[in-house]
């Protein structure tokens, strides 16, 4: 198993009950167990919530903070972070570590449209201005894969 660090844990290894108190956690923010079990909706015991609030913290996905005796739980990573380090998983397992590989797969497949292909465009550009020389190449070749995709 991953170490239980901010960075360390793999998002693929999070299970289903998991993933669904930490959609509910980034959606409502500060969160106590009782909401938590309530916005499921389904029968789950306060203990079973409780157990998993703690170790989706153990994992460094939440923190909490304590009001007169009630844990307050709060996303410690945002959901994109996150989302990122799932990315970057599948890049590294399907894609041999190419961001471009990744990219242009999901052109052909049409996961993304012009419109959020053109956002990306976007935001590579921006990040080729700001972004120190190694990581601006990087993104030059994935804007060009991008971009070069969109054509018809």
């Amino acid at each position: 198993m991953a170490s239980n660090t901010t960075s360390g844990h793999d998002p693929a290894e999070l299970g289903e009950l998991e993933r669904s108190i930490l959609l509910i956690v980034w959606r409502m923010g500060d969160v106590t167990a009782e909401q938590v079990r309530e916005e499921l909706g389904r029968p789950l015991k306060d203990s079973t919530i409780r157990t998993v609030l703690r170790r989706l913290e153990e994992k460094g996905y939440l923190a909490h903070s304590v009001e007169n005796r009630t844990f307050l739980y709060r996303p410690a990573q945002s959901r994109q972070r996150v989302a990122g380090r799932a990315v970057k998983r599948i890049v590294d397992w399907f894609c041999e570590g190419s961001v471009e590989a990744l990219l242009v797969g999901m052109v052909d497949s049409k996961v993304l449209d012009r419109a959020e292909l053109q956002r990306l465009a976007d935001r590579i550009a921006l990040a080729q201005k700001t972004a120190p020389p190694a990581k601006a190449q990087s993104a030059s070749r994935a804007s060009s894969a991008a971009t070069g995709k969109e054509k018809p």
